[in-house]
Parts: structure tokens; C-alpha cells; sequence
């Protein structure tokens, strides 16, 4: 038998987009000679479908899709989807996510989701009853231990804990199956496919049976899913590979006694920039409301790289670069950015915003009247540079890319409504050092400097008074992002932190302090596309309002 697995994109809620998709592709591996397809988890509406789910005309809609979807699929072609269906009995969530086998026009099988995650990004529980019971799908003589995503999360032998009590992998194994089936809608982070491939090989290991797994690709707002479906054999050796970031299939003969091992890119730095460009096609195609993406160019690091990456998502001649020089501006914040935009081939502007500028200071001079000038005078400028290009936004419906990177939001070092405008911020979830990892990148694959030299060696600086450079305000960058990784991803504390980078506990604890207080401007940016464990978004939630301070000293009594 040979099997199929797909490697779908699908767009959260396009139904009947996602059906024509779904079916082009059964059509597709049917020619390239497959008896069954596996696609994703949720394929039919797209994952997450958030709270669609909890629309009765929706899930109207999704019935009425997937009896379209089986009578158009090609005849003697099985093809496992995933999709949410109503739960009839009288208890529970309404709904049920499960894997559907069809076949000539008829549901043949159906795998209900037993764990259900409720951490990070993952709501799943909010929507979904879990069925704890397991069953062996028979098709074709051949026994399928079909199950969706999570359910093969708790089987880690090694890890310290589970955080379900079920382990449907040990489960379906003891029934005596031929092959694990698995549909998934996992989301990237960078260095998850050496994680999620390392898990399924220790289960074909413990089981000694072979394993598939469908994993979408694509990207949906803030999730992007980096696919990389495969098929392992029964040593835990992957056979069969679809590219990261790629929708498109790959084939496996179930009667070939061996297959010789597919070697796979182990690059994370290459995964984050795919994944980076990946996000910013997809937002713009599947919302299919912006023609071009807007840049502010500041001659910096972070607009630049930005710049560089929508070029690469949507091309040059849909990208607007602007620099807004204010009176504070280097001459290399002009022509540095006028050396990016001549390297990347895009549109340029050039609009000053000293008049703007000099019109909110003679607005705001009585009210300041005996006053210093700070942060609020320097604030004026980021916020006039802000308001061009929101009116050029609205005025031609480009989308605004914010540029803040990850290390700048954790601390606070942004100007809301100025340089956090934006529909979508490309590098909230990118920390500066990887900032400038990303750039160097980029120049070395195009074997030219795209992103002028000068953009990368020259100090960075917000340039909102004479001489500002981020030293000023900000440690050293290898520093602040090796203490914000310990305490935003890996969920360290004070002493911990310390502890492991020797650096002196008020240092620590005045960067820690400045992430916590912070919290509710980074509650206001865009969404941001999430490329690591730990996100600034849905997947990190604190209270703005609170009284705990996770980096103060305990008062002990």
C-alpha cells in the first residue's frame, strides 16, 4: 500500500477555499499513485479556528462541507482529515476534534482528540470534549493507530512528568496496531522539528512500529507551522520528508522492507528567517486586504532587517520604504536607508517631520512651560513619525510593519503610538542579537550586502536627542537578551538568573523589573509573528494590574 502524507496550508474560516485545496490535493497524490492520504489536524477550517467554533452557523457550514468534501474526493482514494464535529450527547463541550477517514463518499472511520492542550498558544479545552476511548481503524487489511497531535505528546519516557494521565500511544500500541497515524497542527519554534521528530523515533523505537505524521504548514495571524511531515519507519528512521515551510506531499510504500534515511536541514537560523518570511506571505495573502507593506527606515538594524524580509515575502514592488529624518537624525539614518531601499529595489519616500514636530512644541509650550525637556519631547517624535505613516497607510491601504524586535518590547524601550504602530510586528518575538544574526544572514545567502554594512556596525540609536545611543538606556544587548531568555523563556527568576550568568543580582533585578512594568505597553502592539516557546501574545498571560513583583526581595516575617 502506498500512503500519502499531505502537507497542507489551509486559511482559518475559507471553507469552501479549503475544500477545493483539500480535494486538488487528494487528486494530485492519487495520480502519483497513493491509496490513502493523511492531511493535518482541523484541515477542513484551518487551525485555530478560535471562537468560529462557537458559531452555530459555522459549524453549520463545516457539516454541510465535509458531506461536499467526501462526495468530491476521488473514488477509491482513502483520505484521513481532521475537522471539528458536534458532540451529541448531553454533557460536555459541544464539540469533538477528530480525525475522519473517507472513502467513495462515505465517513469510514472516526478518531476523537484525547488530550486537549490548554497551555501557551493552545486553547483547545475552551471548545473541545475529549474522548478517552481507544480504537485500531482497520482499512484495508491495515491497522491504523490513528490519533491527532497532542495525543502523542505524553509518551516522553524521559520526561520528569506527564501532564495527562492517558497516554494514547501506549494505548493504541497494547491493541497491536501496524502503523501510528498522527495529524497534527503543530506550530513552529525555532529547534520544535528536532524536538517532534525526536519524539515520534522513540516511539517507533518502544513500539518497533512505523510512524506518519501530517503537520500543517503556513501561517495563521501570530502561529506559523513549519509542517515538516515525514514518515519514520519502524527504527525511528525518517524515510519519508515533505520541506519545511512547503505545502506538498511525500509518498511511502508500506510493502518496502527498507528505505534508505532522509536527511533533513538542521539549521535553526535558516528556520527562522523561512519561518519569519512565511508569516508575512501568509498574513498578507489569507486577510487579502493590504497591496503593499509600509516601512518606516530608520537607517537601523531593525527596519532594515524587517524591510529585508517583507522584500522576500511579497517582493520588491510591493514594499514602500520611508525615512522620516527629524532635526536629531545622522545623516547615515537618510542614506543608509536610501542605500537599502537602491539594494532592495523597492519604492522610497523621504518625508521630514520637523515641521510636525515644531507644530506640537508650539502647541504643547504653555502646558510645559518650566519644564525639562525628556522623554515626552523625544516621544513627540517617534508619535509624528507614527501618524505619517498611519495617514499613509489609510491613504493608500498599505499594511504598516512594526520593526520593534523582542528585546526593545520586553523592556519597554518603545514609544506607543509612534514606533509600535503598525498591523503586524515581524520581530516582537526576535531578540536583538538575533537581530543582527538574521541581517548577516540574509547578505550571505545573496552573497551581497542588502543591508548596508553601515546598518550593521554603526551603534544602534533611536536617535530622538543629540548623540542617543541604546547604550545610553540599555546594557550591553548579549547581556539584556541573555537574561531576558532566562526569565521570559526558560521562566527563571532573580536568583536563578544570577546564579547562571554571574552577573550582580541588581542588575539582574533591574532588568526583570523593567520587563514586569512594562506589560501593559507590550499589551498594545500589533500581533506579532510567535517563533519561539515563549511569545509576547496569546501565549503569555500576566495581569497589567498587580501588586506581585516577580524580581523584588522577599520580605520574610
Amino acid at each position: 500500500m502506498t500512503i500519502a502524507v499531505v502537507q497542507f496550508n489551509p486559511t482559518v474560516g475559507d471553507l469552501s477555499g479549503n475544500l477545493e485545496r483539500l480535494v486538488a490535493l487528494a487528486q494530485e497524490v492519487q495520480h502519483a499513485g497513493a491509496d490513502l492520504a493523511v492531511f493535518p489536524e482541523l484541515c477542513l477550517t484551518g487551525y485555530p479556528p478560535l471562537d468560529l467554533l462557537e458559531n452555530p452557523l459555522f459549524m453549520d457550514e463545516v457539516e454541510q462541507s465535509l458531506e461536499d468534501l467526501a462526495a468530491a474526493l476521488p473514488p477509491g482514494l482513502g483520505v484521513i482529515v481532521g475537522a471539528p464535529v458536534r458532540n451529541l450527547t448531553l454533557t460536555g463541550k459541544r464539540l469533538h476534534n477528530v480525525a475522519l477517514l473517507l472513502e467513495d463518499g462515505r465517513e469510514v472511520a472516526r478518531v476523537h482528540k484525547t488530550l486537549l492542550p490548554t497551555y501557551d498558544v493552545f486553547d483547545e479545552y475552551r471548545y473541545f470534549e475529549p474522548v478517552f476511548e481507544r480504537q485500531v481503524v482497520t482499512w484495508r487489511g491495515l491497522r491504523l493507530g490513528l490519533h491527532i497531535c497532542e495525543d502523542m505528546w505524553n509518551n516522553e519516557e524521559q520526561a520528569p512528568y506527564h501532564l495527562y494521565q492517558a497516554n494514547p500511544i501506549d494505548e493504541l500500541a497494547a491493541l497491536g496496531i501496524d502503523l501510528f497515524v498522527n495529524i497534527s497542527a503543530s506550530p513552529f519554534s525555532v529547534g520544535k522539528q528536532a524536538v517532534r521528530s525526536a519524539l515520534v523515533a522513540e516511539i517507533c523505537q518502544e513500539h518497533g512500529v512505523p510512524f506518519v505524521m501530517a503537520n500543517q504548514s503556513g501561517a495563521n495571524t501570530e502561529l506559523i507551522f513549519d509542517g515538516s511531515s515525514g514518515i519514520w519507519d519502524a527504527t525511528g528512521t525518517l524515510v519519508s520528508h515533505v520541506p519545511a515551510f512547503e505545502e506538498g506531499f511525500a509518498l511511502w510504500d508500506t510493502d518496502t522492507a527498507a528505505a534508505a534515511p532522509v536527511n533533513v536541514r538542521n539549521d535553526d537560523l535558516a528556520d527562522l528567517h523561512d519561518a519569519l518570511v512565511l508569516g508575512i506571505r501568509d498574513y498578507f495573502h489569507k486577510t487579502g486586504l493590504f497591496d503593499k507593506a509600509l516601512i518606516g527606515l530608520s537607517g537601523g538594524i531593525d527596519s532594515a532587517l524587517t524591510c529585508a524580509l517583507a522584500v522576500e515575502a511579497l517582493g520588491p514592488d510591493r514594499v514602500l520604504g520611508v525615512t522620516m529624518p527629524s532635526a536629531y537624525s545622522s545623516t547615515g539614518s537618510v542614506t543608509d536607508s536610501e542605500a537599502l531601499a537602491h539594494n532592495l529595489s523597492i519604492a522610497f519616500r523621504q518625508i521630514p517631520i520637523a515641521p510636525a514636530v515644531d507644530a506640537f512644541s508650539g502647541m504643547l509650550a504653555e502646558a510645559f512651560a518650566g519644564t525639562d525637556d525628556g522623554v515626552a519631547e523625544e516621544n513627540i517624535q517617534s508619535r509624528a513619525r507614527g501618524v505619517t505613516l498611519m495617514a499613509l497607510s489609510n491613504k493608500f491601504g498599505h499594511l504598516l510593519l512594526s520593526t520593534g524586535n523582542k528585546s526593545e518590547l520586553a523592556v519597554g524601550y518603545a514609544t506607543l503610538y509612534g514606533d509600535t504602530n503598525g498591523g503586524l510586528a515581524v520581530l516582537s518575538d526576535v531578540f536583538k542579537t538575533d537581530v543582527y544574526r538574521l541581517a548577516r544572514y540574509i547578505n550571505a545567502r545573496a552573497g551581497r550586502p542588502l543591508i548596508p554594512e553601515n546598518t550593521l556596525t554603526k551603534p544602534p540609536s533611536a536617535e530622538l536627542r543629540p548623540g542617543q545611543e541604546d547604550a545610553d538606556s540599555l546594557p550591553p544587548y548579549d547581556q539584556l537578551d541573555t537574561v531576558l531568555r532566562l526569565y521570559i523563556e526558560e521562566q527563571q527568576d532573580l536568583h536563578q538568573i544570577a546564579n547562571r550568568t554571574g552577573y550582580d543580582l541588581a542588575f539582574v533585578r533591574s532588568l526583570l523589573q523593567m520587563v514586569d512594568r512594562n506589560e501593559y505597553k507590550r499589551r498594545q502592539v500589533p500581533p506579532g509573528l510567535r517563533v519561539t516557546d515563549k511569545a509576547f501574545g496569546s501565549g503569555r498571560r500576566l495581569p497589567i494590574v498587580m501588586r506581585w513583583a516577580r524580581a523584588a526581595e522577599r520580605v520574610r516575617v
